[in-house]
């Protein structure tokens, strides 16, 4: 359709403006080949990606590294200029360019860097689909190129014969569909065959036999040319559109000298065009068109020929896998080592393909064959890391029913039980570690996994008083178990103490998870218990160290290439944020890690994320999107996911109250006012929350639940001294439940978290506006104004209106905090964090670089420039480089 021909020329438009190019293609061959098409156009190989860096042999997930790679290479080059990415035939991108692409653009958008991507829909590819829906959805601009209309066609035909069309070639060239190369080989082929007369000023026909699709055409053209030359285009098809010369040769088992008099007769005729180093059929059509000239059972066995060649070869197994996973006979030993061979040279960069390479071969194994156990688990565990739980559990599954083998199925259940917990089904997933446990004659490291993944499960379901006597007796016996149990173990008892309110043990066992994890090679560290002490530490808001403690889960998790946990440090970082009272960050960070999860398929831990977004669109009154967030929250509960719930829950009664009132909120929290332990956890994971259960019983007259809840913060804070956070939320709590105005006063003072401190004023002020508050109007304002200003300070609008609203019955009016002097737009708009994003990245430091700078996270640098973008009305970083030097030196902006 001349989609290549416009990206060739917005190559040389963008050439002739100064950009500097890159410019790559994907192609059918290279799809099991990770990042081709980007590294090609950067005139790289993937391979360049990990040169120089340390990787951990342990490390299972390369993706996010190498893009992170990827993504620093190009931030140098637009430190130099302004980039053009042309990405031809996406269509044919292997999943990790696609990742790749749904990451850099984004992410790279406050950068002089241009995308042009061209694929055709020829081919269904849910992947490419799935990569526009996304790009055009975040404002890019699609392109459809449609059939050419009568009216070019005839001004084609005219320019390529020289004549304008009669009638009777405008209706063959009619069958072309209006596809511009279809149209052009037609009119070539009549010319060369002299089926056209163009005397008289007019095109005619003057041949009955013509062709009429575009296979015809190709064989037309292939029957002009020597045998000899016939043949070698048919074998080089077999290769791919691309192809080596060498490669070609070795078909033939002839030295390349032979092949030149036929590849220069296929380069005269416009066949072949030299590509690099390598031969290239014009074009895709074309292409086709001569494969098809090959009967299916020539091609199939062609296919495998080629496929031991190049296994002959030596090196990589991935271009043979290009043919074997196709054409290769079930039960052929020789083709299944190849495709073993793949699986595990693609599995660390592109999961995905790995997953396609191991059903395959699984799909070739005779059910008899010894190396079908192994190729099991190498396709489930290959599709677990690539976020296909569901086909992971599917052949699991349907493994466990046919192997008699003692062991085997233990250790299917196993694989089976880790693609549940992944997948965020940790009820599920405990109950086939249970099954895997109940089997005879485990193995010692079989049975540390088994007992890691049911501990999980347990603590992930919320539901791990059922692992306390295991957990226990792991602990006791610590030498008669893998380290990976005792990790498990001990961040399981830390949820047991958490819930008895023991704040010191609990810190205690996650402490020790984390001493122990990093002493074992692989399986302890993949738990992450750093993950769990940060959340602890942001309950009892230790913020600083609970942000220090993710900044090294996040190292940890890149490093080892654990994707699974990929979402987790921006999804947890979103709690710490919220309670600091940075909400936008809180938002940004949440909707990353959530976006990262739905990219990776990895939903364990979104609900975290979810009810954070909802807690955050509560507080600034965008009822509406809270109202989506606690949807797609119930879409994921309903999957199966239950990690983070029992927290969650608060924020989803708090959209409740706002919605439907108190009662329904109630409703909603019922269990925390009538199961002890569930009440309990709720005020160890939430500080803020006491005061909010009492205010909400009180208001629908439920005084023994609000006394309930008091008492049980007033314990808390007594068992735990060293905790200041629980004694601001007792004194919250007595102030509200009692009317109790030094109780407030010192919560107001005493709160750690800024909401939680304008919460305690709120409840001050209000007291204080009662007959029998004891104290003037002017005390009652004063709170509320301390109230109003801490609201505003974080940016909680509609908790900001309330206390509006309370200080104008009291007859006070106080301005909007967007009607302050800052303007809407320009330099003075700035907040103080977007002028220091700004002041760095004008200075040309990158994403990253401004993070690290700032102590914040990359997600939070890329938000707080869009800010500043759309306030300055700029687009890119040369613009904001300009008018931070014209406002440093003060000179007046250019209109």
């Amino acid at each position: 359709m001349g989609k290549s021909r416009l990206l060739t020329d917005a190559v040389e438009a963008a050439a002739a403006r100064g950009f500097m190019l890159a410019h790559g293609a994907a192609d059918e061959p290279s799809q099991l080949a990770p990042l081709v098409p980007l590294m090609a156009a950067l005139g790289e190989s993937p391979q360049t990606l990990r040169e120089g860096q340390r990787v951990p042999s342990e490390t299972v997930d390369l993706r996010l590294r190498l893009i992170e790679q990827l993504q620093t290479r190009l931030e140098e080059r637009v430190a130099r200029g302004p980039l053009l990415i042309a990405l031809d035939d996406l269509q044919w991108a292997d999943p990790t360019t696609m990742l790749a692409l749904r990451s850099l653009i984004p992410e790279l958008a406050s950068y002089p860097v241009l995308w042009v991507l061209a694929r055709t829909t020829a081919t269904v590819d849910s992947g490419a689909d799935r990569l526009y829906e996304l790009l055009e959805r975040d404002g890019a601009t699609r392109i459809t190129l449609d059939a050419l209309s009568d009216r070019a066609m005839t001004e084609i035909i005219t320019d390529v014969l020289g004549a304008p069309p009669g009638p009777d070639l405008l209706a063959l060239t009619a069958t072309t569909g209006g596809n511009p190369f279809m149209l052009v080989e037609l009119l070539c082929g009549l010319h060369d065959e002299g089926a056209v007369d163009t005397r008289g000023g007019q095109a005619r026909l003057v041949s009955r036999q013509l062709p009429r699709r575009v296979h015809e055409i190709a064989r037309s053209r292939l029957a002009r040319l020597s045998p000899h030359t016939r043949h070698l285009l048919q074998v080089a098809a077999i290769l791919g559109r691309s192809f080596r010369v060498d490669d070609l040769a070795d078909m033939f088992d002839e030295p390349p000298s032979r092949l030149l008099p036929a590849l220069e007769e296929a380069e005269e005729v416009a066949v072949l065009v030299p590509s690099g180093d390598q031969l290239t059929f014009r074009h895709d059509l074309l292409w086709r068109a001569v494969t098809e000239t090959v009967t299916k059972p020539v091609r199939h066995a062609l296919h495998r020929q080629a496929a031991e060649m190049l296994l002959r070869r030596g090196g990589s197994a991935i271009p043979a896998a290009t043919h074997l996973m196709h054409y290769a006979r079930p039960g052929d030993s020789r083709a299944l080592a190849g495709l073993d061979q793949a699986v595990n040279e693609v599995l660390p960069s592109s999961p995905q393909t790995a997953a396609d390479l191991a059903v395959r071969a699984l799909e070739l194994t005779a059910p008899g064959d010894t190396g079908r156990f192994d190729r099991t688990v190498t396709a489930v565990y290959a599709l677990t890391t690539s976020g296909r739980l569901p086909e992971a559990a599917e052949y699991a599954r349907a493994a466990m029913c046919q192997t008699g083998v003692p062991g085997q199925g233990a250790r299917l259940r196993y694989e089976l039980a880790y693609a549940l917990l992944l997948a965020g089904r940790p009820v599920d997933a405990a109950a086939e570690a249970e099954q895997a446990l109940a089997q005879p004659d485990l193995s010692a490291e079989l049975r540390g996994l088994a007992e890691q993944v049911l501990l999980r499960s347990l603590y992930a379901s919320h539901a791990f008083r059922r692992g306390q006597e295991l957990a226990d007796t792991i602990v006791g016996n610590g030498r008669q178990h893998s380290r990976a149990s005792q990790v498990g173990a001990h961040m399981l008892l830390s949820y047991v103490a958490w819930g008895d309110g023991h704040v010191t043990e609990g810190f205690g066992h996650v402490r020790e998870a984390v001493r122990i994890a990093p002493r074992d090679e692989v399986q302890a560290r993949r738990v992450h218990p750093r993950l769990h002490l940060a959340t602890l530490l942001t309950d009892m808001r230790m913020l600083t160290e609970a942000d220090d403690e993710l900044k090294i889960v996040a190292d940890e998790i890149a490093e080892f290439g654990h994707t699974a946990y990929a979402p987790c440090p921006a999804i947890f970082r979103a709690r710490v944020r919220l309670a600091e009272g940075r909400l936008d960050d809180a938002a940004v960070e949440a909707q990353a890690g959530v976006a990262l999860a739905d990219q990776m398929g990895m939903h364990a831990f979104v609900l975290l994320g979810l009810a954070v977004l909802t807690i955050v669109a509560v507080h600034c009154g965008d009822i509406d999107a809270a109202t989506g967030y606690v949807q797609r929250y119930a879409e994921r509960r309903q999957a199966g996911a239950m990690f983070g719930m029992a927290w969650g829950r608060w924020g989803l009664a708090m959209l409740a109250e706002v919605q439907d009132g108190p009662r329904k909120a109630l409703d909603m929290l019922q269990v925390c006012y009538t199961d002890p332990n569930e009440r309990r956890w709720l005020l160890m994971s939430e500080p803020d929350a006491a005061a909010w259960l009492i205010r909400i019983a009180l208001t629908t007259g439920d005084r023994d639940a609000a006394e309930t809840v008091a008492a049980m913060a007033a314990t808390l804070a007594d068992d735990n001294p060293d905790f200041p956070t629980l004694a601001a939320s007792a004194a919250h709590s007595q102030g509200v439940l009692r009317g109790d105005r030094a109780a407030l006063s010192q919560a107001a003072a005493a709160h750690v978290g800024p909401w939680g401190r304008a919460s305690a004023a709120e409840d001050l002020g209000v007291l204080l506006t009662r007959p029998n508050g004891g104290s003037s109007a002017d005390a009652a304002i004063e709170a509320l104004d301390l109230s109003l200003e801490g609201y505003q300070d974080i940016g909680a609008l509609r908790d900001a209106a309330r206390i509006r609203a309370r200080l104008r019955r009291l007859g006070v009016r106080r301005r909007h905090w967007t009607q302050s002097e800052r303007p809407v737009s320009g330099w003075s708009s700035l907040t103080e964090t977007e002028r220091n994003v700004a002041a760095l990245a004008a200075q040309g430091l990158t994403n990253p670089q401004v993070a690290t700078q700032m102590f914040v996270s990359p997600h939070t640098v890329k938000f707080h420039l869009r800010q500043v973008f759309r306030k300055l009305g700029i687009g890119s970083r040369v613009e904001l480089a300009r008018l931070a030097t014209e406002h440093t030196s003060g000179t007046p902006p250019e209109k």
